[in-house]
């Protein structure tokens, strides 16, 4: 599976996870010039700002690996833009890495 397409599976199978959780997911893909979010949701009195990442099984690298410090510092720029335009409703401020799991093309584990 090409990297694409399994970014927009790993970001459908978080999205899920969210929604099944109980959380309304609010906002997808959120760009600013600073960077981007994957996926915003809201829920039990908590704003998540969500990076997805998705891997094969067995993969030599763990999905949060990749989330380096420069990457956390873009995706805190990113949600302070989101802050400013649309507020937080007097949430909470969550940040999570999604990590999802897949063979083939299935998903097989959404960790979050």
């Amino acid at each position: 599976m090409d990297r694409k397409t399994a970014g927009i599976l790993g970001e459908v199978a978080a999205a899920k996870s969210y929604r099944k959780a109980g959380y309304r997911l609010i906002a997808s893909n959120f760009r600013t010039r600073m960077g981007e979010i994957d996926l915003v949701a809201k829920g039990k009195g908590q704003l998540i700002f969500a990076e997805v990442k998705t891997r094969a099984e067995g993969s030599a690298v763990l999905p949060r690996e990749a989330v380096t410090a420069q990457k956390q510092r873009r995706i805190i720029a990113a949600a302070k833009g989101y802050l400013e335009k649309f507020g937080d409703d007097g949430c909470a401020i969550r940040f999570d890495v999604v990590e999802i799991y897949y063979r083939g093309d299935e998903v097989t584990r959404v960790e979050r």
